[in-house]
């Protein structure tokens, strides 16, 4: 499993160097990456503008899986400029859940030291979308 996460971990970080900031946009402060549920990982980063127009990596990520016709999320990593791990916006959060019903169960990592892991329905213990799931 620790080899499955230093994958999502390694390719976080090579993301991370994709990077601008100017006055109108800065991006790559962000980097995550996701695993699916068969087996493909997508990639993405954060995009900030001016204008607050921007992405967060996590949906940049789950954008390029739909792309793909993917909708099942098992694994995610997110990782800050200091390459230490971070959790989802509320955003993000909140549209991978409405992604699947098997959503709540997408595994999030906290700790890159040792692995630990938190699942989303952790995250937001009673969603409102649920009874719909259901």
């Amino acid at each position: 499993m620790n080899k499955e996460w230093k994958e999502l971990i390694d390719i976080a970080e090579k993301k991370l160097s994709i990077s601008k900031d100017d006055e109108f946009i800065s991006y790559g402060g962000v980097a995550a990456s996701i695993k699916t549920d068969k087996g493909n990982i997508y990639q993405g980063i954060c995009i900030d503008t001016s204008c607050s127009l921007g992405l967060c990596a996590e949906r940049s990520a789950i954008v390029s899986m739909i792309c793909e016709g993917e909708t099942e999320i098992k694994k995610v990593v997110c990782l800050g400029e200091d390459k230490k791990p971070m959790l989802p916006c509320g955003a993000c959060m909140e549209f991978m859940m409405q992604l699947s019903k098997n959503s709540p169960e997408i595994e999030i990592l906290v700790d890159t030291d040792n692995f630990k892991t938190v699942k989303l329905k952790e995250l937001i213990p009673k969603w409102w979308g649920e009874k719909y799931y259901k």
